[in-house]
């Protein structure tokens, strides 16, 4: 089934005509819970990973003995999934059946591995990849020839230059030249520092959207005239819109488009070549924010007729930074410089 973004409450570049020129094409990935395959781009899917190729590791020096063990995040979401779903007794909370309660007073982070030095290779973890066939918006980022994305991560967050987040691997390559997959399990981690960097196997259904940029990156006389036109017209409209929560960047996963700064003032991260990094990919924590970007192909959140499963908008249960956005910035001009990371 695709997903379709609805129309905007109003065309701003009717309003403010001046805006158009910023206007940058992105993706929206639209991840839901499914059953990916090596040969389809995915969230939490497994890679279409070379036998011969040796799985990527992280040597940064940083704690990596204490935390969750993968298969309990896994097997906690799918007792709590099920428990959402049946009748809630009168004194509240969830009702568990059989060993349910006591297998999940039994998944504590803790050290769970033998102890490891600070420095031991710890497998990265598959978070997704990506066919440009699939998502256009990363042709103008992928190397000469290159046609396919994959994107690694380490679940810890003391990594140097993430600010507190988990470091991330971007390995691009020619699907074709993939002739013998690895077989089995992918590896990965035996522990994770957090629940919420574990990512449930989604597959995707992309949509082509228009994002506009934060308001720090347009001129001062128009961010003024946009309030001005907030402040009274939009007042009349139904819900009252606003260029930055309604009219301009596109919330949850997706390719290309423009990077928003709610928690800090604008501050792109600069290549060593001296460009400034363009957002390639935006990791969030929720694909919408509010029912104007949720697609209508699917239930509403507030159907009364759904039972009340919480994470309808979370369909990756990926969690950064105060259930915010991770966003991966490339260098413009070369793709093999090294990337930037920030987290708002």
């Amino acid at each position: 089934m695709s997903r379709r973004t609805p129309p905007r409450p109003v065309d701003i570049t009717a309003l403010f005509p001046e805006i158009a020129p910023y206007a940058r094409t992105a993706t929206r990935l639209h991840p839901r819970p499914g059953t990916p395959t090596a040969e389809s781009s995915s969230v939490g899917g497994p890679l279409l990973w070379p036998a011969s190729e040796p799985w990527p590791v992280c040597r940064e020096p940083h704690p990596r003995s204490h935390g969750l063990r993968p298969a309990d995040v896994r097997r906690r979401r799918e007792i709590l999934a099920a428990a959402w779903l049946r009748p809630r007794p009168a004194s509240g909370g969830l009702t568990y059946v059989g060993g349910e309660e006591a297998e999940l007073d039994a998944m504590v982070e803790g050290h769970h591995p033998p102890e490891l030095p600070d420095d031991a290779p710890v497998p990265l973890m598959a978070l997704a990849q990506f066919f440009v066939r699939d998502v256009p918006a990363l042709a103008e980022f992928a190397p000469g020839g290159s046609d396919l994305l994959q994107v690694l991560w380490c679940p810890f967050d003391d990594h140097p230059g993430t600010g507190c987040a988990p470091a991330l691997r971007l390995i691009w390559r020619r699907a074709a030249r993939v002739t013998e997959v690895l077989a089995g399990r992918q590896p990965e981690p035996e522990v994770v520092e957090d629940d919420g960097y574990v990512p449930e196997p989604c597959v995707l259904h992309p949509e082509q959207v228009t994002d506009f940029p934060w308001h720090e990156d347009l001129p001062d006389a128009l961010v003024a005239r946009i309030r001005t036109w907030e402040e009274g017209p939009a007042q009349e409209l139904p819900g009252a819109p606003s260029y930055q929560q309604d009219l301009s960047l596109a919330p949850g996963w997706k390719a290309g488009g423009w990077d928003g700064w709610s928690v800090t003032d604008l501050q792109r991260p600069s290549c060593d070549c001296g460009r400034e990094l363009r957002l390639m990919l935006t990791v969030d924590s929720s694909e919408w924010g509010g029912g104007g970007w949720w697609p209508h192909e699917d239930p509403s959140p507030t159907d009364p007729e759904l039972p009340p499963v919480p994470l309808l908008g979370e369909p990756t249960q990926i969690t950064v930074g105060r259930y915010g956005a991770y966003r991966v910035f490339v260098c413009p001009a070369d793709a093999s410089h090294p990337h930037g990371v920030d987290v708002q």
